[in-house]
């Protein structure tokens, strides 16, 4: 059965990228909208998802011992994995030594990105902060989302066994249930998206991507990711007993889907079917270990922050000393666990920070031209890392 999707999954790869490859104008548009619709059919799930989610577990789990248990490994496991991968990057950007670009091509780029006005610490805590109960979920603000489930699912286990809380209760399941059926909808009809996915990237591919330049930067960006990917991550697994590759086939639809959408919290719905139904771990972690660790645990983007800080600040004429860069280790994992799980999510972020100390931003549009990639398999690493917390903690809670 298993294998049968993934054969399945693997020819509308293939089929994808051989019409995508072809240049056909129609088949561009058409690929373009099908990826689009499933893209938004996949956010439009997955908001309600995480507040879903995480309510009904903490309702649940709030007068049981387990959930400080659940609420610390699912910490500890994402500041571990994210720390590792900034870590990693920083060794690789040693070891690398990207050189400087030339003066004249940072100038060419000097307004592709001034536009953006960088936000402040305040102004980002107080847009997570939602000031009605209707507005996280409009503007689609995850951390804001993830803070009203969190209230009204404490708001739930706080209160006194009656026929309201029952009722109450009883509701919020039952729309929870409604929701994971619908995901399974989405989920059978997933070969259509990889097709359109797969042929939007070969259009792009067939297009060029001018890297030249930037060679050695994007050596340590993809190194960084794939290292952390097929060597940190399963040796966290390995630490704690459990086969790498079993939760990677179970995985596998997630992190694909990831790869394509380039959004962990358009994933979502794909994740938490994949760890419930295909990984088997218990319903109550998976349904609130994914879509946590889908808003704080960014490993691809903890390395990405780091290693385009760095970039950016030694084109700025800044002085790295191994002081600033271990300071930068710990910014990148602190932005990355608040970041965004959309595309270029991690792009603007680093861009308001290098905003923010003054660097010369505008090596930022240098780096936009292959940031497509980028963004493809930093995401695929922020699911597979997700996959991997849900494991290890499923693992401990057994």
């Amino acid at each position: 059965m298993e294998l049968g999707k993934f054969a399945v999954w693997t020819t509308a790869l293939v089929i994808g990228a051989v019409l995508g490859s072809r240049g056909v104008a129609r088949l561009d548009g058409f690929f373009n909208f099908v990826a689009s619709a499933y893209t938004r059919l996949f956010q439009f799930i997955a908001v309600p998802t995480i507040a879903l989610a995480v309510a009904t577990t903490l309702a649940s789990l709030g007068a049981k011992r387990s959930t400080g248990r659940l609420f610390l490994h699912t910490i500890v496991y994402t500041l571990l994995t994210t720390l590792a991968a900034a870590l990693v990057g920083l060794a690789l950007y040693l070891i690398v030594r990207p050189g400087n670009l030339p003066a004249e091509i940072i100038a060419e780029n000097a307004g592709a990105t001034h536009e953006y006005v960088p936000e402040t610490l305040y102004g980002h805590i107080l847009n997570v902060i939602p000031n009605n109960m209707v507005h996280p979920f409009l503007s689609g603000n995850v951390l804001s989302v993830l803070l009203v489930a969190a209230a009204v699912g404490l708001g739930m286990a706080a209160m006194k066994d009656s026929p309201e809380k029952n009722a109450v209760q009883n509701v919020v399941v039952g729309l929870q249930e409604l929701l994971f059926t619908m995901i399974k909808g989405l989920v059978w009809a997933l070969p259509l998206g990889i097709v359109a996915f797969s042929a939007q990237l070969a259009a792009q591919v067939r297009a060029g991507l001018d890297i030249g330049s930037l060679g050695k930067y994007l050596v340590v960006v993809l190194a960084g990711n794939l290292v952390q990917f097929f060597v940190v991550l399963p040796l966290f697994l390995l630490a704690r007993r459990i086969n790498p590759l079993r939760v990677f086939r179970a995985m596998s639809p997630a992190v694909m889907m990831a790869l394509f959408t380039k959004s962990s919290a358009a994933t979502l719905p794909v994740t938490v079917d994949s760890a419930e139904n295909r990984l088997r771990a218990k319903p109550e972690v998976a349904r609130f270990v994914c879509p946590i660790c889908c808003t704080i645990n960014m490993n691809g983007c903890a390395a990405f922050i780091l290693v385009t800080s760095l970039f950016v600040m030694q084109n700025g004429g800044a002085a790295l000393t191994l002081p600033t860069m271990l300071l930068w280790v710990l910014i990148a994992c602190v932005s990355a666990i608040g970041n965004a799980g959309v595309p270029m999510g991690c792009y603007f972020l680093t861009l308001s920070l290098m905003a923010g100390q003054g660097m010369p931003i505008g090596i930022l549009g240098v780096i936009l031209p292959v940031y497509a990639v980028i963004d493809m398999i930093e995401t695929a690493e922020n699911v597979w890392s997700d996959s991997c917390v849900c494991a290890m903690v499923d693992g401990d809670l057994s």
